[in-house]
């Protein structure tokens, strides 16, 4: 592309020359709670913000990374690569990558209402497997869905793909810290299937049903997302890349850890009996978070949580903390 066909591709978004890009983590940069997971019966995360899972206790199984095959311009990608396979999904089945926008965050594409804005979204995908296949857009409630339908044309071979999504008129969208919109993309059986593409309807629905691809079904298959923009309009403009600072500061709104080796001894506050540790939160987070803690020595009779410290308490006894993780995930 051109640098004067960048330039009018910008302008005819109708989105400002930054922060146009509604999706944290696109470029697939930060992974926080590691960066390979053996199983999906349960979402994980190789990525901040995409996790990737089987539904209804699917047949199939993956290995799922953070990886550097990427295209141009991109250090990191999600992969998948299928270790148990799956050739002949049941009704129920899913295998999807999920991702969830806060309402917050999407509260000004005006969707449920008569002024809905158009959105773009666009994203680099690879696999061995070519054919059908789609991204699906739904509300928090999933009785909402657009299956905006593409194809992968060529095995092994990075494929950037750019699908105008209509506002949606109807329905429920959140615009609070909750779930303002998830997108999926994937495998999934035949009640999740459907011929009304490109167009809203009023159910969970996630795949076409003109033969869509299997990701699912040989252990040869692997699946690569990478360089994900959601942007206000009907053009797609190239992907905003942000510093990985930026990026990880938006991921901890969700989810962060302090997983060093290093011990946190509790202290004794001056006239009191009880042991107190705090601890703060790099970013204020989304909702008061779930907490996972490891102690090397004594434990806690009380923990008051936050959205941006978090207080452990023990009224008579030491304790140690070496480790912690707050996850207010959506």
């Amino acid at each position: 592309m051109s640098k004067a066909a960048e330039l009018a591709a910008l302008i005819g978004s109708q989105s400002a020359l930054s922060n146009r890009n509604l999706i944290i983590n696109g470029a697939m940069q930060v992974a926080q709670r590691g960066t390979s997971f053996s199983s999906i019966t349960a979402n994980v995360y190789p990525v901040d913000r995409f996790f990737v899972r089987d539904v209804n206790s699917a047949a199939g199984e993956a290995t799922v990374s953070q990886s550097t095959t990427t295209p141009d311009d991109f250090k990191n990608s999600l992969k998948i690569d299928v270790t148990t396979a799956d050739t002949s999904l049941v009704a129920a089945d899913q295998y999807k990558i999920e991702y969830r926008a806060e309402g917050q965050d999407v509260a000004h594409l005006n969707w449920g209402t008569s002024a809905a804005k158009a959105v773009t979204l666009s994203f680099w995908i690879r696999s061995n497997k070519t054919g059908n296949t789609q991204v699906a857009v739904l509300n928090s409630d999933n009785n909402r869905a657009y299956v905006a339908t593409f194809s992968i044309s060529a095995a092994d071979t990075w494929e950037r793909k750019e699908l105008t999504i209509d506002g949606d008129t109807s329905g429920t969208w959140l615009t609070t810290n909750g779930i303002g919109l998830r997108l999926r993309w994937g495998s999934y059986g035949s009640t999740y299937q459907t011929s009304s593409v490109n167009q809203w309807v009023g159910s969970q629905v996630m795949s076409r049903d003109d033969s869509p691809i299997n990701f699912f079904d040989s252990t040869d298959n692997e699946l690569y997302l990478t360089g994900v923009q959601l942007e206000i309009g009907e053009q797609a403009t190239p992907f905003e890349h942000r510093s990985f600072g930026d990026e990880l500061a938006a991921c901890q709104r969700y989810y962060t850890e302090n997983s060093s080796a290093s011990a946190y001894q509790a202290f004794i506050p001056s006239g009191l009996t009880e042991r107190q540790f705090y601890t703060f939160f790099p970013v204020s987070m989304r909702a008061n978070p779930t907490l996972t803690t490891t102690f090397s020595t004594g434990s806690v009779t009380n923990t008051i949580i936050g959205t941006g410290e978090v207080k452990f308490v023990n009224s008579s006894s030491d304790f140690t903390i070496s480790s912690w993780k707050a996850d207010a995930e959506l």
